[in-house]
């Protein structure tokens, strides 16, 4: 009954709540991207006039599709693309692909690692002692990715025809992580996001906690999103240039892409390729920084066609 009278008293988050849970999935694109960013945003969707940064990420949702952003987006197939472009130095160890849990082979995994699928983005098992393992949990979560269709939720366009596989990776470093996430513009980074993460004991995905946002200059900037800045002060690591320049290489001729990094054990290593952080569905405090970032994408030309 309290549920009832929640979602009586918003409306709104009932009817993205029904969303999340696919009810509306056969939506064309373009109306359920409207849909949803309404419901979550507050605000209506200009699709023939994007300006913020998250209405041009909904745009390039419909326009801008690449074929190699799917390759980039796999977990599996960028490991390739990587060592290609800046060299397999800074890829994460592969210790095995699978299209299923039922085919890995325990027995020849180390101690520790982490498992991944291929086709989403935030989904990890980290295994710091496989002795103590819940096999049957384990074998839930795994094959429950592999159910998920990730474009579905948020029409993230480079996701939809990855190959769903799972991943095992080396595990790197222990307890709490920081992560870097480089925003490039055209091939040209623009802001360093600094994630402080916690590192569960139970093996579960590290959650961040902060988040300090820098200019390429390092010089923190007046905006956040999702996570407030850390009161603490962080110099600027001597890495952060190699990342810089890493970054730029991978997005050269793409209007927007994240890559994001871990530094562990004085090695860089790239953990993924993102095209649109948050699904252009996360808000920028204060409000304003939504357009000011938003003037940084520079749209490609499109047919005029809405695409779904």
């Amino acid at each position: 009954m309290n549920k009832v009278i929640k979602y009586i008293k918003n409306p709104d988050k009932f009817l993205l709540s029904l969303i999340n849970k696919g009810y509306f999935k056969m939506l064309p694109d373009s109306l359920y991207l409207k849909l949803k960013y309404r419901l979550i945003m507050g605000e209506r969707l200009n699709l023939k006039k994007p300006i913020t940064f998250n209405e041009k990420m909904q745009w390039l949702k419909l326009h801008d599709r690449n074929p190699l952003y799917t390759l980039l987006a796999d977990k599996y197939e960028s490991k390739n693309y990587v060592s290609k472009i800046v060299g397999e130095s800074y890829v994460i160890p592969l210790l095995g692909v699978y299209d299923n849990f039922e085919s890995i082979d325990f027995s020849s995994l180390p101690n520790k690692f982490v498992i991944k699928p291929t086709h989403t983005s935030g989904d990890v098992i980290i295994c710091k002692d496989k002795q103590n393992l819940d096999y049957n949990r384990m074998q839930e979560i795994a094959n429950g990715w592999l159910k998920k269709d990730y474009y579905k939720c948020n029409r993230e366009w480079p996701y939809k025809n990855i190959n769903r596989k799972i991943i095992v990776e080396e595990f790197l470093g222990s307890g709490a992580l920081i992560d870097y996430r480089i925003w490039c513009f055209n091939g040209k980074a623009k802001y360093i996001y600094q994630y402080i993460n916690e590192a569960p004991d139970d093996g579960s995905k590290p959650e961040p906690t902060h988040c300090n946002i820098y200019d390429t200059d390092w010089r923190l900037v007046p905006f956040h999103q999702a996570f407030k800045p850390t009161q603490k002060k962080y110099k600027k690591p001597d890495y952060i240039d190699t990342m810089i320049e890493l970054a730029e290489k991978l997005s050269n001729k793409i209007p927007f892409l994240r890559v994001d990094y871990y530094y562990v054990d004085n090695r860089i290593y790239i953990g993924e390729l993102t095209f649109f952080p948050g699904a252009g569905l996360s808000k920028f405090h204060p409000n304003e920084y939504d357009k000011i970032v938003g003037d940084m994408i520079f749209l490609p030309a499109h047919n005029k066609k809405t695409r779904g």
